[in-house]
């Protein structure tokens, strides 16, 4: 048995009395009071989240933007120190080895932010393609990931620092941010995993633990709570924000899964698994994954097959009661021809058929 690993949060976790679980490897709260209202907190007031088991890969040298050309879907020459970049790195056939974001640190110098059960492959698919001159370093270990998310988020997070957040775009970022009293200085990006506006924070693994209580006390008054694995899944799910293992894997290629924007097949590179998304882009793809909303009473929840009387179509991908519109709504990868909106079909929910429709997402827009 691997040894379960745990985040230099841990502790902190424990004060406040929140129930953990194993996921992926990783010992991580599900929830400190309860999923609805953490969930609640976040898109009225602030979330502050622990994401410090999120994977963090280097990527340095001369060649590191043709390395990245090749290695990863959307256009890496379009970035500039203190911007970032959603983007996919796929397989020869298409499907996905992981979804990340892209920070471009300096000329030549890269931060690749993946998914934490993924980041031993990720790091191992990078290593095998390696060539020219390029280093790629693992540095997951050295730094602790805090998202702050919510319309709150930048009131309680500015005064905390004198850096002016406010002149931080959507998908850019500021380095060298100093938090009063926190030793070490933080990369502040204006990204997260909600639908919220909001901040995603590195800084030096040892200063996690600080700058957590500095914000949960600095927003005591506006609302703040921390916020577990539950209510981060409901609310990603709500904005249709992929999950890897769910809405991605080796068998869902960027394409079927809606990403278009981030496959950017008219790139001069050939990037790993361009022939095959070119065609799926140019031709569409024989599947696609759509919202659907339950007409009768149930949850589609994750695997649940979708059909068309007795013939399969698809699966749920995600699926839950949305805190938000109190409606039992999914995402679900279906056959082509039954992706238009308005469609019916049938969800197979353990041994009930309940009727259900094609919906528009993403369920929630801020």
């Amino acid at each position: 048995m691997a040894e379960i690993k745990r985040t230099p949060l841990y502790e902190e976790y424990k004060k406040l009395g929140a129930k953990t679980i194993d996921f992926g490897g990783w010992d991580l709260p599900v929830h400190f009071s309860s999923i609805k209202e953490e969930h609640a907190a976040t898109r009225t007031k602030a979330g502050l989240f622990d994401v410090s088991h999120m994977g963090e890969i280097l990527i340095e040298g001369k060649d590191s933007l043709d390395f990245l050309q090749k290695m990863l879907t959307n256009d890496a020459s379009k970035l500039e120190p203190g911007k970032a970049q959603y983007t996919i790195m796929c397989y020869e056939d298409g499907g996905t080895v992981d979804d990340l974001i892209v920070y471009q640190l300096a000329e030549n110098r890269y931060l690749l932010v993946v998914n934490a059960a993924n980041r031993e492959k990720d790091y191992q698919w990078l290593k095998d393609h390696q060539e020219g001159d390029v280093v790629i370093t693992d540095v997951s270990d050295d730094y602790v990931q805090l998202a702050l998310q919510g319309p709150k988020a930048e009131e309680i997070l500015q005064t905390l620092t004198d850096t002016d957040l406010s002149s931080i775009k959507f998908f850019r970022f500021e380095q060298d941010v100093a938090f009063r009293g926190v030793e070490g200085k933080a990369i502040v990006s204006r990204t997260g995993y909600t639908g919220e506006d909001g901040f995603e924070i590195y800084l030096p693994s040892s200063s996690g633990a600080d700058l957590w209580q500095m914000v949960l006390e600095a927003g005591e008054s506006s609302g703040v709570m921390p916020v577990g694995l539950g209510a981060r899944d409901t609310l990603r799910f709500e904005a249709n924000l992929a999950l890897y293992g769910q809405e991605l894997s080796k068998d869902i290629t960027p394409i079927e899964a809606g990403l278009n924007f981030a496959v950017k097949v008219n790139k001069e590179e050939d990037f790993i698994g361009k022939e095959v998304l070119k065609k799926q882009k140019e031709e569409g793809p024989e599947r696609k994954l759509v919202g659907i909303e339950m007409l009768d009473k149930g949850i589609p929840r994750t695997h649940y097959e979708v059909l068309d009387g007795e013939k399969v179509i698809g699966f749920v991908t995600t699926g839950t009661q949305s805190p938000s519109l109190g409606k039992n709504v999914g995402l679900a990868l279906l056959d082509e021809p039954y992706t238009k909106e308005g469609t019916e079909v049938t969800v197979q929910v353990r041994k009930r058929k309940l009727k259900a429709k094609v919906v528009s997402t993403p369920f929630y827009k801020r």
